[in-house]
């Protein structure tokens, strides 16, 4: 098959992600500007969290936006994620599709390294507790399956717990 540009939507729904990839592009990206006030809140926050969200097409694009990463690599919070990838595979979604043309590993440690330069706390499942993630970041395991809303109230306030610990 040729190589073709298609848009982000058409290949994550139409296709669902089947098509082989070689890199996304964003179109506008480097031109792009947080909104009003969004470099200072991060500056200013008391925790910043990373939802368990694709590293590549979510996060990956707002970490994208000039000044963002800086703000977070700046930001004296403690920046806590969650890992999106339990026991090698996403969670939802296609992210093991957009991480393999980054030539990134589908796990929790691979994930956790797109987001070493600002990451100081990252959970991740107990499956995947002695992968090998990057040295400075401190590392909590727990159940991240999250099933119903007491669940997910129970990894948010991990999130916060580790981000506690690590002021």
């Amino acid at each position: 098959m040729p190589e073709r540009a298609i848009h982000f939507q058409e290949w994550w729904v139409r296709h669902g992600a089947s098509l082989p990839v070689r890199r996304f592009t964003v179109a506008g990206l480097s031109g792009a500007a947080p909104a009003p006030g969004v470099l200072e809140a991060i500056r200013g926050a008391d925790v910043v969290l990373l939802p368990p969200s694709n590293p590549v097409v979510s996060i990956g694009i707002v970490l994208g936006v000039p000044g963002v990463r800086d703000a977070l690599r700046g930001t004296r919070a403690p920046v806590v994620g969650v890992s999106p990838i339990v026991g090698g595979r996403p969670v939802r979604g296609h992210a093991d599709a957009c991480l393999a043309p980054l030539g990134v590993e589908v796990s929790a440690a691979g994930v956790a390294g797109l987001y070493a330069d600002l990451l100081d706390g990252w959970l991740v499942d107990t499956a995947d507790e002695h992968a090998g993630y990057p040295p400075r970041v401190q590392v909590r395991p727990l159940d991240l399956l999250m099933r119903d809303v007491e669940g997910a109230a129970r990894i948010a306030g991990a999130a916060l717990d580790l981000a506690d610990e690590l002021r």
